[in-house]
């Protein structure tokens, strides 16, 4: 019920992925790729509060801090800020029957979110609450490295002794390629995995 230059696109695009095999003269075949399924791929974009509830936890989110404030370097080059802008960030901490799950850091621009922050109520997902002023994101740049948690924050939140904590560092950017987010994840290692496919 399609169009031939729509059909073939689709398999074009499912070749790219490896999904389906082109060979000349015989046609096209499903790859031996189609037969695995990753759970909880690392390349599947979602909030943090998202996939804690799909993995199962009850988890009850604190908000620690949240500041208005001049950016860092390293968030004014992450947000592609002009000199001058400002931010907010949030300081979070997920937890499931009080046993510590993600301390987080976002920084977003200031001008993404109205009115006082104090109004706010920051304990949901950043994701929806960007999204419903109009700044929907649809992907990230991510790095994944295995750390101790910040001495600061482990002092000061009593988050010392739970091993490696598996640090995701992002950047998101909305629908028109803003970048609207600046994100630093510590995930208890001994909890958290992520998949991949390779080929």
């Amino acid at each position: 019920g399609v169009g031939r230059s729509t059909a073939r696109e689709a398999l074009k695009l499912l070749e790219q992925d490896g999904l389906v095999l082109v060979e000349r003269g015989r046609g096209r075949f499903l790859s031996s790729l189609s037969a695995l399924h990753v759970e909880r791929p690392v390349t599947r974009f979602e909030s943090t509060t998202s996939m804690l509830a799909a993995l199962g936890f009850e988890a009850k989110t604190l908000v620690l801090a949240v500041t208005e404030d001049k950016p860092t370097d390293a968030e004014r080059d992450a947000l592609d800020l002009a000199s001058g802008g400002s931010v907010i960030r949030l300081e979070r901490l997920r937890s499931h029957h009080d046993e510590p799950l993600v301390y987080s850091v976002d920084t977003f621009p200031r001008e993404l979110i109205p009115g006082p922050v104090k109004h706010v109520n920051w304990a949901g997902s950043i994701t929806d609450l960007l999204a419903a002023q109009g700044h929907l994101m649809v992907s990230s740049a991510a790095r994944l490295q295995a750390v101790e948690l910040p001495a600061d924050p482990a002092e000061r939140y009593q988050l010392a002794g739970y091993g490696p904590w598996l640090l995701i560092t992002e950047r998101a950017v909305s629908t028109d390629g803003r970048h609207i987010l600046y994100a630093q994840g510590y995930h208890r290692g001994s909890l958290f995995a992520f998949n991949v496919l390779r080929r």
